[in-house]
């Protein structure tokens, strides 16, 4: 089942800065074959569900990996049945809607 997520992951107990973390989760949804947009609060991905979570998981363990003792994650997912949706059909659905 293709999945859209909406997805924050926060280390905590790592300092002010996570940017590194953030690069290193990127990396590995990159790797994973999966589609993202990066934005200043998260990430979006789409993929199928076994590998969007799948990557999600070594996400966490890469960032604990690196120190980090707790990490809160917030995850925000969409399905469909009735259609093939991308992240760039709903946003250029909105668009579209802005120009009239």
């Amino acid at each position: 089942m293709k999945v859209l997520v909406d997805l924050c992951i926060v280390p905590i107990g790592v300092g002010v800065s996570l940017s590194t973390y953030i690069a290193e989760c990127e990396k590995i949804l990159v790797e994973a074959g999966l589609k993202t947009a990066l934005h200043s609060y998260g990430t979006n991905i789409e993929g199928e569900w076994e590998d969007v979570f799948a990557a999600i998981r070594r996400c966490h363990e890469k960032v604990h990996a690196m120190g980090a003792p707790r990490i809160s994650t917030t995850i925000k997912l969409g399905t469909r049945t009735d259609r093939d949706q991308s992240m760039q059909d709903k946003v250029d659905s909105v668009k579209s809607k802005l120009a009239n």
